[in-house]
């Protein structure tokens, strides 16, 4: 594991009891978070990236660095011969995107990526549904995900405002992943963008009230045209302290589809039909899932000989279209996705 961070703490929790995965070792930028991960995990510390990934006890590369060094750490660890299993997003730009993809091919490695919460029963149970039939036709969805700032709860939040944060590229991945799962990759975007704020401070921890600049859009808001058609409403904000929104919504020609936040594993799916919403009960889906299924997955899909599913090529994608989104938005048009993926395998098991 590179990176023992805030995130770190869900990953060690899931890794714990989950068959097939065991950790070896730990590196970060700061020995103490290293030294009390691994010790919390029964793991051992590597003093840098380099000695981690020469290990020959390290089969992968849980990748748990900030955005801005995701490709650099994957490309390590490719190099080395080691699988990789990383946070979102993919890497910080389409070129290091492709780099990582292209590295990973030509080693024989295979290259994962969060979120893997679409893995779970929530997003699942409503994929299955759309599979059915349940609500018709496809033809639009809504996807909000709205927050005055990550600020009021991390205590070092500035690189959710540098080049690689923002809103759209830490939070869109789950509900742009989520949404290929429902309706398939995008082809087309338009969209706009907004910065109300220059600085921000931070609301927790011993750096309580430092200011820092704002880099990125804080507030994002598009429409997505997927491969079949339907359309997809996006808003993704930093600068909203408040909203009734649903997290997404799926409309089609014989009903609607509500959907759970794919910030979570599992939370209850709602079928309108009929004149009134109805839960449904879970149908797919990894029950019980956490932070972690998704390498989980890729380690048996190694020892199985099929694809894994939180894949590179997803996340590619998605990043394709966050980044063409705000292309999109900047120069004031609609813009195709050039890139694509097929959509994801149902997860049809529910159990671990």
């Amino acid at each position: 594991m590179v990176g023992a961070g805030k995130i770190s703490g869900q990953y060690l929790d899931t890794i714990a009891g989950l068959e097939g995965l065991r950790l070896t070792a730990v590196t970060d930028l700061d020995p103490g978070r290293a030294k009390e991960a691994a010790e919390r995990a029964g793991a051992e510390v590597a003093s840098s990236v380099a000695e981690l990934v020469a290990r020959d006890d390290v089969d992968a590369v849980l990748n748990l660095t900030v955005p801005a060094v995701h490709a650099e750490v994957a490309l390590a660890a490719v190099a080395a011969g080691k699988h990789v299993y990383g946070e979102k997003p993919l890497a910080a730009t389409r070129e290091e995107a492709a780099a990582v993809l292209a590295a990973a091919r030509a080693a024989g490695v295979r290259v994962g990526s969060a979120p893997d919460t679409v893995l779970g029963t929530g997003t699942q149970t409503a994929r299955k549904a759309v599979d059915d039939g349940l609500i018709g036709t496809p033809v639009a969805a809504t996807a909000f995900m709205t927050t005055a700032g990550h600020e009021a709860w991390h205590p070092d939040p500035e690189f959710y405002y540098r080049p690689g944060g923002g809103p759209l590229l830490d939070m869109g991945p789950y509900y742009l992943s989520a949404l290929v799962h429902l309706l398939g990759p995008v082809v087309k975007v338009t969209g706009a963008v907004a910065t109300p704020r220059a600085e921000r401070a931070v609301g927790s921890g011993p750096r309580a009230g430092a200011r820092f600049p704002v880099e990125v859009d804080t507030h994002v808001t598009g429409v997505l045209q997927h491969e079949g058609g339907a359309l997809t409403t996006l808003i993704m904000s930093f600068d909203i302290h408040a909203a009734r929104l649903p997290r997404i919504e799926v409309y089609g020609t014989e009903g609607s589809l509500s959907v759970p936040d794919p910030n979570g594993f599992d939370g209850r799916v709602e079928l309108f039909t009929d004149g009134t919403w109805q839960p449904l009960p879970v149908s797919a889906g990894y029950r019980g899932a956490g932070r972690g299924t998704g390498l989980a997955d890729l380690a048996a899909a190694v020892a199985a000989g099929r694809p894994h599913l939180a894949s590179a090529e997803l996340a590619q994608h998605v990043l394709d279209v966050m980044l063409t989104l705000l292309d999109a938005a900047h120069d004031g048009t609609a813009l195709p996705v050039t890139s694509g993926c097929e959509r994801p395998a149902r997860v049809d098991s529910v159990t671990p």
